[in-house]
C-alpha cells in the first residue's frame, strides 16, 4: 500500500538576514532559523522546508519575492549539485564581506577580544583556475541529473569529477571545472574518454571493485605539470595502455605517476608511488619578490602537502612574517611546518628555525627544501606536535623569540597551547584556516597573550573558507617595552 504524500511545508517572506559557515542562507520565521540552500543574504523568498528540528529547519527556494543585490549569475553549469564554490552566486565583493564577518565574530564571541582593529581582508588576486591541485574520482556509479533517470534507454553510468555532497558513493561528472586553469580540464576529459573507449572499468565503491579509482592533477606557477592516477583493480595490460595514451596525448608532463590502491580508502599517504614517466617531482617557486634575495624552490611529490593556491599562499606567508617584524636574530619555532615551506620563507631574515611536523615525509621534504635553496640554518623534527615540544626540547634548543604555528582546521591540541604558554615567548604567530578553533585557542592564550594584529586573507573564492593571521604579544614583554 502506498504512503499517502505529506504536504510540503511552505513558509513565506522569509528575508535571509545572513549567511552560515556552510554556505546557506540564514532566515527566521517566529522563533525558528532556518538554513536556506543558496539563499543570499538580502533575498526575500518563500522556502519549502525539508527537514525540521526543535529550533531551527533546513529549506529550500520554493519562490522569490525579491532577489538580494549581493546575488550574482553562476558561472559553472554545475553550480548546486557540485560540492565545490557555494558562494558563486554571490557577488565577490559580499564573499570578502561576509568572510571578514566570520572571523571577528568568532574572535568576539568565543576569544572575547576587542576586533575593532581587524585589517581588511587581503582579496584573491585570481577568483577563478586559482587551484593547483585537484583530485576527481572514478566512480560506476554517476550522480544522475533531473530527467536522467527516466525513460526506456539505460543510462551510462561511469563518471569521472567531484562526490555530491552527503553521497559518499556518487559522482557528479564535470564537464568543466573552474578551479584549475588548463591543461586540467583536457586531461581529465581525455583520460575519461579514452577509458571509456578501452573498456576501462571504473571504481565501485561501495563493492570495492573496478580498474581506475582516483585522478591527480598538480600544476605549478613555473608550468610544471604532475598527474597520478590511482588504479585499484586493472586489469593485465590495461596500466600501460592508459598511461601510454597520457604521455603521448600530453608530453608536457613533467611528472607521470602511478598508484595500485586496493585499500577500502583513498588516501596515498602509505602507498607506494610508480614513476612511468619523468620525475617523481615537480617544483614550485616563490618570486624574489616576495622574500630576501634569490627566489625560493620547493620540491613537491605525490605526497607533499602545497598551499593549493599558490599566489595568495605566498602573501598569506608575506602577511605572517611581517607581523613577526624580524630584525635578523631570532629563533623561531615554525609548528606544523609541513614541507617547510614556511620555515624556509622566513630563514634568510633570522638566526635559525626550528619545524615540527608529524607527518615523517613531510619532514624528508622540508630538509630538501632547505638544501635546494642552500638554507643552512634550518632543522626540521617529525613527531606529534604535544609529545615532541616537551620542557627537554626547548632547553635543548633553546627558548624561541617568535613562534609561528599553522594547524590544521582542528586548531593546537590543549596541551601545545599549555606547552606555549609555559614558553613565553615574546610574539606568536597564529595562521588558521578555521576563524572558531583559532579563537578557542586564543581565548586560551589570553591568561598571557594579548591580541595585537588581526588579517583575514581569501584563500579559496565562492567558498565560505577563509585564512586568517594573528600576532599575539606576551603582556610582560609590552609592560617591559613600556618602562
Amino acid at each position: 500500500m502506498r504512503k499517502p504524500r505529506t504536504e510540503k511545508t511552505i513558509i513565506q517572506n522569509v528575508e535571509v538576514i545572513d549567511i552560515a559557515e556552510e554556505g546557506k542562507g540564514v532566515g527566521k520565521a517566529d522563533n525558528l532559523v532556518i538554513f536556506i540552500d543558496k539563499g543570499v543574504p538580502g533575498d526575500v523568498v518563500n522556502v519549502e522546508v525539508f527537514r525540521k528540528k526543535k529550533n531551527f529547519a533546513e529549506a529550500k527556494i520554493h519562490s522569490v519575492i525579491k532577489f538580494s543585490e549581493l546575488r550574482t549569475e553562476a558561472f559553472c553549469q554545475h553550480f548546486g549539485v557540485c560540492g565545490g564554490c557555494k558562494w558563486q552566486h554571490m557577488t565577490y565583493d559580499a564573499q570578502l564581506q561576509f568572510k571578514q564577518k566570520t572571523v571577528t565574530d568568532a574572535l568576539e564571541r568565543l576569544a572575547k577580544i576587542d576586533v575593532s582593529g581587524c585589517e581588511d581582508i587581503l582579496p584573491s588576486t585570481q577568483t577563478r583556475f586559482y587551484r593547483n591541485k585537484l583530485e576527481f574520482t572514478f566512480s560506476n556509479k554517476r550522480w544522475l541529473t533531473d530527467g536522467e533517470n527516466t525513460g526506456d534507454v539505460e543510462p551510462d553510468m561511469d563518471a569521472l569529477g567531484f562526490h555530491v555532497p552527503l553521497r559518499f558513493d556518487k559522482i557528479l561528472k564535470i564537464e568543466k571545472c573552474h578551479l584549475q586553469a588548463d591543461p586540467s580540464n583536457e586531461i581529465r576529459n581525455e583520460i575519461d574518454a579514452f577509458a571509456r573507449q578501452n573498456n576501462i572499468s571504473y571504481y565501485d565503491l561501495r563493492n570495492h571493485e573496478g580498474a581506475l579509482r582516483n585522478l591527480i592533477i598538480r600544476t605549478t606557477s613555473i608550468n610544471e605539470l604532475m598527474v597520478v592516477v590511482v588504479f585499484a583493480y586493472p586489469e593485465e595490460g590495461q596500466v600501460d595502455l592508459l598511461m601510454n595514451f597520457i604521455l603521448g596525448r600530453f608530453p608536457e608532463i613533467t611528472s607521470l605517476l602511478y598508484i595500485v590502491n586496493q585499500k577500502k580508502n583513498d588516501t596515498i599517504f602509505d602507498q607506494d608511488i610508480h614513476v612511468f614517466s619523468g620525475r617523481d617531482h615537480i617544483f614550485e617557486e616563490i618570486p624574489a619578490n616576495f622574500v630576501e634575495g634569490e627566489a625560493l624552490r620547493f620540491k613537491i611529490g605525490a605526497k607533499s602537502f602545497y598551499q593549493t593556491n599558490s599566489v595568495q599562499a605566498h602573501e598569506l606567508y608575506r602577511i605572517a612574517k611581517n607581523y613577526a617584524g624580524f630584525t635578523g636574530d631570532e629563533l623561531v619555532y615554525d609548528l606544523y611546518t609541513g614541507a617547510g615551506t614556511i620555515a624556509n620563507f622566513v630563514a634568510r631574515e633570522v638566526r635559525k628555525v626550528i619545524g615540527i611536523e608529524y607527518v615523517p615525509s613531510a619532514i624528508e621534504d622540508a630538509w630538501i627544501n632547505s638544501e635546494i635553496n642552500n638554507i643552512t640554518n634550518t632543522e626540521f623534527f617529525a613527531g606529534d606536535m604535544k609529545d615532541l615540544l616537551t620542557e627537554d626540547f626547548i632547553q635543548q634548543h633553546g627558548k624561541p623569540d617568535v613562534v609561528i604555528t599553522d594547524p590544521p582546521r582542528a586548531g593546537m591540541h590543549s596541551d601545545v597551547v599549555q606547552r606555549l604558554l609555559e614558553m613565553e615567548a615574546p610574539k606568536i604567530v597564529y595562521v588558521s584556516c578555521n576563524a572558531a578553533t583559532q579563537a578557542r585557542d586564543i581565548a586560551l592564550l589570553n591568561e598571557k597573550y594579548e591580541v595585537s594584529r588581526i588579517r583575514p586573507v581569501d584563500m579559496f573564492p565562492h567558498t565560505q573558507h577563509v585564512e586568517n593571521v594573528v600576532l599575539l604579544v606576551l603582556r610582560q614583554a609590552q609592560h617591559a617595552e613600556g618602562r
